[in-house]
């Protein structure tokens, strides 16, 4: 077999026998010859051993051998060297040109990203001194920040364009230590990767250091990453799949376990009591988008880190980044029109006066919440709001609210105070106006009804309906085992101190269920236990 000699084109290793190898050469150095000193020569040259290069990887290959015949055809393709004219009225003297420098992150000098190996090929310095710098900075909490930054914002010397414009005129000496070291890899030889420095035997022991030290932080960041990435997908599948299953295929979003029958909340069913039936599709569909897409988003960051891939994803991503805009605007906008339906809150009241009102007063529980039979309900805990669900009827009924008064006379009165909410003001009253509530009061008993309605058809509008009773001080209150439901979450006494002000007793020490089945006297500091026979 003829011999065969390794050569470096432009950065791509060529097999080439002996006598192709002399024509070559010749030719090139004779191409060299006459162009090296001339303006721009540098840079023509560069581009004439491209151009070479681009030929005999289409004629045979990298993986073939570059034979005599294929030498010979790539000149005649490109010319002889007395073809190139030099320009009129050049002198002689050697010009150089610079060709224009950029920094990068050199993937063939790499601890960690190769930060220091770009700024060491952009500055012609052994980046291992940067590398120690680096270190030193660090140790004073700045050094890692910059590199961080630098990581972020300098590109990947990826391309044998982004190459040259980083290495500039050492970008052939650059490559050619970079194939002499591929090249002794391949043979068995051990070769540390740094670049075209020769460095010293300390550079050279100091980068071992910092790639031992790199492989370990690398695999401390991968492990990072692929446990983010894990925590993102199982983030964006949980989220995705309680919003699918509570929009489209209407699983319960909560429970209200405040009696021993458990109400399940529709999200879908109560929405369609809240806003307008037309525009409730719309108002799902664009919430869907907006949730699910960032979800979307935060899969696929996560998968990206876990398997650590790259893909050409921009398309998609701006298509999505614009669908996600657009229907977080409508929505926005739906939304918007919906909430002007609670901006402004009207009230009604009506009140009934009792002039002899009795030593003890019996409160009960007219009609209660558990007779409606209904399974679904809106509850928040917190303020004992529930609103049940009445698709048959198409209404809405919700739990009123007890206030307890110290009368400043003898006089006892019952007041129901009814609020909703609407586009206007006037609006607003005559839905509070129209809330269904009813309580009969008969010798001594005050029977109260534990809800009140929203009428057929209507929408809920953040309605509220409060039963105030007014009573002298010392009367005894009895409360049957659901009426001390009607009270908050803890017992407040209001009354009149002085003028018009009204003060308020808190009592957090009592529950309202401890006062079901007991006779309570009320006075202006709270309720005291009493007994039947001491009512006056």
């Amino acid at each position: 077999m003829d011999k065969t000699i390794n050569i470096n084109l432009a950065g791509t290793l060529f097999q080439i026998d002996e006598e192709a190898f002399k024509i070559i050469r010749d030719w090139l150095q004779a191409i060299n010859n006459r162009l090296r000193n001339e303006p721009g020569g540098p840079e023509t040259i560069e581009d004439i051993e491209s151009r070479v290069a681009e030929i005999l990887r289409s004629q045979r290959g990298t993986a073939g051998v570059i034979s005599k015949e294929n030498v010979e055809a790539m000149i005649a393709i490109i010319g002889r060297p007395e073809d190139f004219e030099t320009p009129d009225g050049y002198s002689g003297e050697p010009v150089y040109s610079q060709p224009r420098k950029r920094m990068y992150r050199n993937p063939d000098d790499m601890i960690i990203s190769g930060v220091c190996g770009g700024i060491g090929a952009y500055l012609n310095i052994d980046p291992v001194l940067f590398r120690i710098l680096f270190v030193i900075f660090t140790t004073f909490g700045v050094g890692a920040f910059v590199y961080i930054i630098l990581w972020i914002a300098l590109p990947t010397a990826n391309t044998d364009a982004r190459k040259k414009e980083m290495y500039g005129n050492s970008y052939n000496s650059a490559m050619s230590y970079k194939n002499r070291e591929v090249t002794l890899a391949a043979s068995g030889t051990t070769v540390y990767n740094s670049g075209y420095y020769n460095s010293s035997r300390i550079g050279n022991a100091f980068n071992e250091i910092f790639s031992a030290i790199g492989r370990v932080l690398f695999i401390i960041m991968r492990l990072f990453l692929i446990l983010t990435g894990i925590l993102l997908v199982l983030t964006g599948f949980l989220v995705i799949l309680s919003l699918v299953l509570v929009l489209v295929f209407k699983l319960p979003g909560m429970f209200s376990p405040n009696d021993s029958t458990i109400h399940f909340l529709y999200f879908r069913d109560f929405l369609n009591y809240v806003i307008s039936p037309a525009a409730a599709p719309w108002i799902i569909l664009l919430t869907l988008l907006a949730v699910i897409l960032p979800m979307l988003a935060l899969i696929y960051w996560g998968v990206k880190m876990i398997f650590w891939f790259r893909a050409r994803d921009g398309i998609f991503s701006l298509a999505g980044l614009v669908l996600w805009v657009l229907s977080v605007t409508l929505l926005a906008v739906l939304m918007f029109n919906e909430g002007i339906s609670f901006e402004r809150t009207g009230r009604s009241s009506s009140q009934q006066l009792i002039t002899s009102p009795p030593d003890t007063l019996f409160i009960a529980t007219g009609r209660k919440s558990e007779d409606l039979n209904l399974t679904k309900e809106f509850s928040l805990p917190d303020n004992q709001y529930s609103v049940f669900i009445d698709d048959a009827q198409h209404k809405l009924y919700i739990n009123s609210e007890l206030n307890l008064y110290v009368s400043d006379g003898k006089d006892a009165k019952i007041e129901i105070r009814k609020r909703s909410s609407g586009r206007t003001r006037p609006e607003a009253a005559r839905k509070a106006e129209s809330l269904e509530y009813n309580y009969t009061f008969l010798n001594d008993t005050l029977r109260l009804d534990e809800y009140f309605a929203i009428p057929a058809g209507s929408r809920w509008s953040g309605d509220n309906v409060d039963i105030n009773i007014y009573i002298p001080e010392n009367t005894i209150l009895y409360f049957d085992n659901y009426s001390a439901n009607f009270l908050d979450k803890y017992i407040d006494i209001s009354f009149t101190s002085t003028g018009d002000e009204v003060e308020t007793f808190v009592d957090y020490d009592t529950e309202p269920w401890q006062l079901t089945g007991k006779y309570w006297k009320i006075t202006r500091e709270g309720l005291s236990e009493a007994e039947p026979a001491k009512a006056k």
